[in-house]
């Protein structure tokens, strides 16, 4: 009766693995502008707010963060109505979890969502102390950790509190960059990632600011307000009503 054969393995016959294709990098539109229009649009942007600021009421870093958390689907003004008597109590999440979510959500009732967002403040207060010693942490990852945070929120906490050139599109970017094809996008991480690579790095540090406070003020939702617009010359945007641009006056 015969052996039967040991089958031996060739190293080189065997198989590997096939390697994915490398993931191409999105494609994003091109901007409307060339490089001059787009420096001119910023320095416009920039002599009517040479120093533009948010319109959150805030105290320090812990509160600035609390205060975007409450901003999602509301309004500054309405935020800033609740926030001032609750951040006069408590200021740090140490303050913030001896008040307690029952309390903090009486606060904030007169806000939208308020209970999800009451519960998530005393979550990322916990979460605070237990991971990061009770202060804000100024890494994007850090931040989308929390609870409640996401990017965009992150992305305000670390341009306002840590100074960092960050772009944090709201509905008011979203629209405006679109409407403008100044850095035209599907979603918000598109319009983002176009933003950053469109806006002159000497004006990216404050340019989230300024392009907020322009689709709040003069390109509005319903109907931009053109004549209003010292952009009106240059702006590429279908929906524009007049080529005539507004006084270029300091507004701060």
């Amino acid at each position: 009766m015969q052996k039967a054969q040991s089958k031996t393995t060739n190293p080189s016959s065997e198989k590997t693995p096939a390697k994915r294709p490398a993931k191409k990098r999105k494609r994003l539109p091109k901007s409307a502008y060339t490089p001059d229009e787009l420096n001119e649009i910023f320095q416009r942007l920039s002599i009517l707010r040479p120093e533009p600021k948010g319109e959150l009421e805030h105290v320090n870093a812990y509160t600035l963060l609390v205060a975007v958390v409450l901003s999602a689907q509301a309004t500054d003004a309405g935020v800033n109505k609740a926030t001032r008597v609750l951040f006069a109590k408590a200021d740090t999440p140490q303050k913030m979890l001896a008040l307690g979510e029952d309390r903090v959500r009486e606060h904030i009732r007169t806000i939208g969502l308020y209970r999800n967002k009451a519960k998530n403040v005393i979550l990322l207060s916990q979460a605070l102390l237990e991971n990061h010693g009770g202060e804000v942490p100024g890494d994007r990852d850090a931040l989308v950790a929390l609870p409640g945070v996401g990017r965009k929120t992150a992305n305000v906490v670390l341009n306002m509190a840590f100074g960092q050139s960050t772009m944090a599109v709201d509905t008011h970017i979203y629209r405006i960059a679109n409407r403008m094809r100044l850095a035209p996008g599907k979603t918000v991480d598109d319009v983002e990632a176009n933003l950053l690579r469109t806006i002159p790095e000497n004006h990216l540090f404050h340019a989230h600011h300024w392009l907020i406070l322009h689709g709040r003020y003069v390109c509005k939702a319903r109907k931009p307000d053109c004549p209003a617009c010292v952009l009106a010359d240059i702006c590429k945007s279908p929906e524009k009503t007049c080529d005539i641009p507004a006084a270029l006056v300091p507004l701060d």
